[in-house]
């Protein structure tokens, strides 16, 4: 098999890292990253050591991939295209066709037609494989001779404290490539097991000794309604003075997943680019009259404690942070994504 050094990983869509920081806790050399956002550049570089470009991918040059490959180098090329116009929550078709997110995938295909990279990863939303646009792109990799299987993934499964499902596709020009198995034994994390015992807050404190655990302030009724919201429970806990006037119609019975607290006994919900705000979803702490902040949204994405997300002394904003962390792909998925990289090319890969 080539030593570790011949084998090269390029991310797009890399955001501040999550997929890139697992596919290196795997054992893969990812050697460079690209997204437009360039408020990622920091957090990327800093905790991956790999060099971040700033650059639309719909108007990418492929020679600008290229240069991070030697001719005789496995090339790996991985990506998670901006998901939010397959998302379920986008329910109008028309909506999502106008969207420019929409032919992202397109672009990414492209590029791997033009690299011709040895190996694919593609992570995205489950909604994705109701689309044309995702046979399309799976039909591209079998005509180009790629061995190709996706996987409908619930992290939770794979011991994520998340109960986030994330559609996995892997492809392969060397042979069969799948992701691995969860192992069954393995037991489900939850939310206590990551975030018990993080420093107390109040609604709109800072932690002195972690900047980026902190959490919004909350609204003089927002404060009454967490106060009377139960873990894993609903808005119906609440008295009804507390309900907002959409509520009280019946057609706000389907409002069930907003303005909730998690449990500590189970995995959370799936994080958001808004899980710091407490009334655009389960996200009440467990026992703290406040909604998640900052750090704990970064914990139950799997990154580590010690990721920096900014440099000492700048701004630090909410929504800017809250999109790095929430659009990113959870840590330890990319660590299981480069683990059955891994197999494959002990597998495959032969001098």
């Amino acid at each position: 098999m080539k030593k570790n050094k011949d084998i090269k990983v390029v991310d797009l869509f890399c955001g501040v890292g999550g997929l890139t920081c697992g596919l290196k806790k795997a054992g893969l050399n990812v050697v460079a990253g690209f997204d437009s956002d360039e408020t990622c550049k920091y957090a990327y570089e800093y905790n991956n050591k790999a060099k971040f470009e700033c650059a639309d991918i719909s108007n990418l040059d492929s020679k600008e991939i290229l240069k991070y490959y030697n001719k005789n180098d496995i090339k790996i090329l991985v990506g998670c295209a901006p998901c939010q116009t397959f998302s379920k929550q986008t329910n109008k078709y028309k909506d999502r066709v106008k969207d420019k997110k929409w032919t992202l995938l397109n672009y990414f295909t492209e590029h791997i037609n033009k690299v011709n990279p040895d190996i694919i990863s593609m992570e995205n939303v489950p909604e994705l494989t109701k689309f044309d646009i995702f046979d399309n792109f799976k039909k591209n990799l079998e005509e180009k001779g790629y061995n190709v299987s996706y996987k409908i993934v619930n992290c939770s499964e794979y011991g994520l404290p998340q109960k986030r499902k994330r559609l996995v596709l892997l492809a392969s020009k060397l042979g069969k490539i799948e992701l691995i198995k969860p192992n069954p034994r393995k037991k489900k994390r939850t939310v206590e097991d990551v975030l018990k015992g993080l420093p107390y807050l109040e609604a709109g404190q800072v932690d002195k000794n972690d900047p980026l655990h902190r959490c919004p302030k909350l609204s003089e009724i927002n404060i009454k309604r967490i106060k009377q919201s139960k873990p894993g429970g609903t808005w119906h806990d609440w008295d009804k003075s507390l309900l907002p006037e959409c509520y009280k119609k019946p057609s706000g019975a389907t409002y069930s997943s907003v303005y909730g607290r998690m449990s500590w006994k189970a995995p959370s919900p799936t994080m958001t680019t808004q899980f710091y705000i407490y009334g655009t979803g389960r996200y009440g702490h467990p026992e703290q009259n406040r909604a998640l902040s900052l750090r704990e949204g970064a914990i139950l994405q799997t990154f580590p404690r010690n990721y920096k997300f900014f440099k000492n002394g700048d701004t630090i904003t909410y929504k800017v942070l809250g999109r790095q962390i929430g659009n990113a792909v959870p840590v330890d998925l990319g660590k299981i994504i480069g683990e059955s990289i891994q197999e494959h090319l002990k597998e495959y890969c032969i001098d």
